[in-house]
């Protein structure tokens, strides 16, 4: 029987060991049980507290019809977008705190990689869509009802979440066709990207270049359509002669603003840099910020600054005591 030689032996151990890992492990933040006992309540409060405001104003909008309007229509479908974005990095999270077994399999770390880049995504664009809707709505606002029907705000979600489908899709797939031969334990506690590619054993070269240039273009193109749409809101605030309606504009205006200031800036700080300054402890904690705190945030920066939206709260609130 002829014998392989050690090289053709070697490349055979190395084929076998690319085709070993079925599963990954997510080390999480720290090894403290007491620790991790704390951070378990920590970020199930802050889960509820999302569940329950991004879904609580979803069930707002549907039911007060002063909130049956464009403006609306997108804050709910950002809410619930919110509400799915936490939910897929949370529940895993927390049951890896509590439990000794902190394995994901490889389907599911995929399934969970495309899922939260999807709506990450689909989250960029429905700030620009946002952003447009102001505009139009401040700039023009005897012909919003024209400029914003629904021919045009419903396209507007839909190629959202096709553009995060297809951005989920591009990631997943050039990520896992990698090879992970030397280590399957992530430092991380979910599924994200760079600390995938940091213990892939293949070339990243390709994935880096391809995730600083689709994350930079997509993050680019969004600001541009934000920055150019508050410049020509600024532009109508300069022309108003009212201080009241200045001041109703700031307010309306202002949280959108706040949120898509601190949703890009985390987006831009993990994603669109050298590889070289990867850290993977201080990469956890910003991920964490824009996949669950921020979510929280959300429905406290475009709710308690809405007056139409606590009207139809204490509306809510008083039907249902009643």
């Amino acid at each position: 029987m002829t014998r392989l030689s050690p090289a053709l032996d070697l490349n055979k151990t190395g084929l076998k060991n690319r085709t070993e890992v079925t599963m990954f492990i997510l080390m999480g933040f720290t090894d403290d049980f007491d620790l991790q006992v704390v951070l378990f309540l920590l970020f199930l409060s802050i889960y509820l507290f999302t569940l329950i405001g991004n879904l609580g104003l979803v069930v707002l909008v549907i039911a007060d019809a002063r909130l049956h309007n464009p403006m609306y229509y997108f804050l709910s479908v950002l809410s619930f977008l919110d509400a799915c974005y936490s939910t897929v990095v949370t529940p895993k999270m927390l049951i890896n705190f509590l439990a000794e077994d902190k394995s994901i399999s490889l389907i599911g770390c995929a399934t969970q990689m495309f899922l939260f880049v999807t709506l990450g995504t689909t989250e960029c664009f429905l700030l620009a869509a946002m952003a447009y809707d102001r505009y139009v709505a401040i700039y023009n606002p005897l012909l919003y009802s024209v400029s914003m029907s629904p021919g045009v705000y419903v396209p507007l979600i839909v190629a959202s979440y096709v553009a995060g489908v297809a951005e989920g899709t591009i990631h997943t797939v050039a990520t896992f066709s990698l090879s992970f031969c030397s280590s399957n334990e992530i430092r991380h506690v979910f599924c994200d990207i760079p600390p995938l590619l940091a213990i892939s054993c293949s070339d990243t070269e390709i994935n880096q270049l391809l995730l600083f240039y689709t994350v930079g273009s997509i993050e680019m193109f969004t600001i541009l359509i934000v920055l150019v749409s508050y410049g020509f809101i600024l532009l109508a605030i300069l022309k108003m002669r009212s201080a009241e309606g200045r001041r109703k504009v700031f307010s309306t205006c202002g949280s959108h603003l706040t949120g898509v200031t601190i949703y890009y800036g985390t987006i831009l700080f993990i994603y669109v840099r050298p590889n070289s300054s990867y850290d993977s402890n201080h990469d956890m904690i910003v991920s964490i910020f824009y996949t669950i705190v921020i979510p929280m945030l959300n429905p406290i920066i475009y709710s308690l600054r809405n007056k139409d939206v606590k009207e139809a709260m204490k509306k809510l609130l008083k039907e249902a005591n009643n």
